[in-house]
Order: C-alpha cells, then structure tokens, then sequence
C-alpha cells in the first residue's frame, strides 16, 4: 500500500482530508472498484487460486478499458499505485493489506470507514490509509471473517474469532457502534518471542527468569496478572516453554493463541452460540471436561468468569503447576478480582474460606505493565504465603522501582528483595543478598 505522498489522489494534501481521503477523490476510487466488481461478477472470475501477478494483470487491462469510457487526470505513477490497491481489493483486504504484511504491525483498530489507527511496540498511530465507505468496511470485514466461518449481522452484531494466519480479530456493528463498523486486530507474531528475547528487551532480568523457570519445574501455581495489552498471553506461552517435555499439557482459551512448543500438547477452544444460544460451550464447560483428560498441567488464557472456581480446585486436588492469567493493575487487585470471580461461579463458602482457597492454591502472581514510552516491563513477582489478619499475605522476590533522573527521563531498577521463599516448592532457591539486579 502507498503512502500519503504517493496516493494518486494526494491523501496527504488535500485540505479537505478526512481521516485518509477527501470524498470526492474517495468516490472517484469508488466508482472504479464499482466498476471492476461489476466485471469481476461479468467474468466469473476466481482469484482465489490465482497468483497476484496473474490479477493485476486483470485489474491493469480493465482499468485501461475503463478509463478510455471515463477519461481520469491520471499519471502513470498513480495509474500504478491504483493498480495496486484494486488488485488489494481482489486478492486480499483492501486497505488493510499492507498493513497484515507488515511484520512489525501488532494492533490495527478500524473505528469506522475513515479512521485507521496501527500499533507498533506498544504505540498507536493514526494511518493514511481509509476505506471508501460502511459498505466497503463491511465486504473486508465479511472476508476476513469467512476463514473463521463466523459472520456478523443486524442480529448477531459482534464477532470475535481467530484466524490462523492473521490473528484474533473483534467487530462489532450499527446500532451498538455509533463510528461505524469497527475493526480491532490483534497480530499473532509470526516469530513468537522466546525466554531470551525477554532479556535482550528489559522486560525482565536473568536472575527473575531463572526464578520463574525453577518456580514452573517444580509445579507452582502461577497467575501472569496485567492490563490490557501489556503482554499477558505472550509471557505466558514463555513460562508454559519451560514446562517438562514430557508432561501432558491441555490448554484453554477463549480465542487461541498459545503457540506452546511442548511435544504433548491438547488446544482447546471456547465455542459462541447461535442465535438462540444453543451450542455455546464456554472456558469453563471446558476446565470441567479438562479434568477428565488426564492433564498434567493445565493452561488457562485468560480467568475471567466462573471457570476461576474449577481452576482453584484444581490447584488443589492434583493438578499442581496450572498457568492462568489474570485481567489486573497490581498483584493485590489480582487477589480480589480472583475473589469476585469464585462468587460470580457459586462458591460456596464465607469470605475466610474463600481466602483460605487462594492462598492454598496460588502460589505466585507476576504482574506485568505496559509503561509509557510503550515498553512492557515485568513490575513485581510475589509469592502467595497465606492468610494473616483475615487477608491474603505476599512477600516480593523482584519488583521494578522507576525513579525520575534529572534530565526528565525515567529510569528502570529492578530489586531483588533476598526474601527466601516460603513455599515447599521453592526450597531448592537460593536468594541472593537484597540487590539492584539491573538496571535499564
């Protein structure tokens, strides 16, 4: 895809620019795709199987017979740029084409037709690109979510789904969105990250990594705590690497993404129901059915819902060394969303009970954060050590300490605490002194 300086309709100059276009210039596009589809349905044209070469031959010859009826003030250059988005159209999606080959894209957020913003490391940044109107957003959008086999309608107007090749995607749709139809991709990393790579970045130091790979061989209970965006499931799947080979992992999502490189390894997927709801089965009819597979660990994307009180059971009844994360600001938040959670899933028992339940059954929280330059750190990494005083007790083994230097610039400390470990599973750790272990 082109750039705002090389559209051949000016994207970039225009003063009249509309989030990527001015609208006449937009239906002068418009009616050439009009135009081309027309054909397309004239020629009874498949290009699924066709190289692209092959359809921008198609695209460039008809476009030349078109603009001898309808002579366009065109250069070559942007006859050419034309070529490309129109094969774009034909081939793949539209204007979000260059954006999906584009490695280093990790988030594209469509709010309506000529809005387009794209996230790279942690930043977001409005693009020049737009599409024509709601009804070309709509022909995109059903393509992409025809490879799920999900559709999205007046009746079923949100959507989430997970394409292979592509990501997890999210759409909802007039009337409940007021922008327009709107897009949120989330990328899949074509190379995902590996323990080392968490290093080289500054999300961590080594000694917190050889701290939660011991923590995961001896079968802890760990919750990966964060907000949005912050990078929950990606270290995740890093702490599920250091999984013995040998053990039989079954992991639940309700969208996959887990990219586990262990060799036994059983993906499960929540389902939507129909219209009327029937068919759905959620993360926790499959934690339920999980348990009678004869896990060794057991994997959760994301407790968000009543699944939190089957997880905890499990914790405690044989199933040490279960994975989960956890939608929070801080590690003690982690601990009372967890409590709201076991009461929306029926737990039956007081609040001392209750608390009882977690303490025994995790083990550590690390809670992760997305700074403001963009970066994700991992803030502090705590042990759960029981009950005292009527709440949950913790001690930190690391935590990130950020101080203001006197150029303006924040700087990143790590701090080992020297705290020993409570938990039998740890005894084999052996803190060092309390210590700045790096700093960034």
């Amino acid at each position: 895809m082109v750039t705002a300086d090389e559209h051949p309709f000016g994207l970039g100059d225009s003063p009249q620019r509309q989030g990527g276009a001015t609208p006449s210039l937009l239906q002068i596009k418009g009616e050439l795709h009009a135009r081309l589809i027309d054909r397309v349905e004239e020629v009874g044209a498949d290009f699924a199987d066709l190289r692209r070469s092959a359809v921008r031959h198609f695209v460039a010859v008809e476009l030349e017979r078109v603009l001898r009826e309808r002579p366009y003030a065109l250069s070559q250059r942007e006859l050419e740029a034309l070529t490309d988005d129109l094969t774009d159209e034909l081939t793949g999606y539209g204007p979000l084409e260059s954006l999906l080959r584009d490695g280093e894209v990790e988030d594209i957020l469509v709010n309506g037709p000529r809005e387009i913003y794209v996230g790279r490391s942690g930043r977001l940044e409005l693009s020049n690109l737009a599409f024509q109107d709601d009804a070309h957003l709509m022909r995109i959008i059903g393509r992409l979510l025809a490879l799920s086999g999900r559709r999205v309608d007046e009746s079923t107007p949100t959507v989430d789904a997970r394409l292979a090749d592509i990501g997890r995607i999210n759409v909802i749709i007039p009337p409940l969105s007021l922008n327009g139809p709107t897009l949120s991709i989330r990328r899949f990393p074509a190379n995902p990250l590996q323990a080392s790579d968490l290093t080289e970045k500054g999300t961590l130091t080594q000694p917190m990594l050889d701290f939660l790979r011991l923590a995961v061989e001896q079968r802890c209970n760990i919750l990966v705590s964060g907000g949005t965006s912050s990078g929950k499931t990606t270290f995740l799947n890093i702490l599920a690497g250091f999984i013995p080979p040998a053990e039989r992992v079954i992991t639940i999502e309700d969208t996959a993404e887990l990219q586990l490189q262990s060799r036994h390894v059983v993906r499960l997927e929540s389902r939507p129901g129909g219209h009327d709801g029937a068919g759905a089965v959620d993360v926790r009819d499959l934690l339920r059915n999980t348990l009678r597979m004869r896990p060794d660990r057991i994997v959760v994307g994301e407790v968000r819902g009543g699944e939190a009180l089957e997880m905890l059971q499990a914790m405690t009844t044989g199933h040490d060394g279960s994975l989960g994360t956890i939608h929070a600001n801080s590690a003690r938040e982690a601990l009372q969303r967890l409590e709201i959670l076991l009461s929306f899933g029926g737990f039956r028992g007081n609040e001392m009970t209750m608390r009882r339940q977690i303490a025994s059954a995790v083990d550590l929280i690390v809670q992760i954060g997305r700074l403001p330059n963009g970066s994700r750190r991992v803030l502090s990494i705590s042990e759960v050590t029981g009950l005292g005083d009527a709440m949950i007790a913790m001690q930190d083994h690391f935590r990130l300490d950020l101080q203001d230097t006197r150029d303006g610039e924040v700087q990143e400390r790590w701090v080992a605490t020297g705290v020993a470990p409570r938990s039998p599973k740890l005894s084999r750790y052996r803190p060092a002194a309390a210590s700045d272990e790096f700093t960034w």
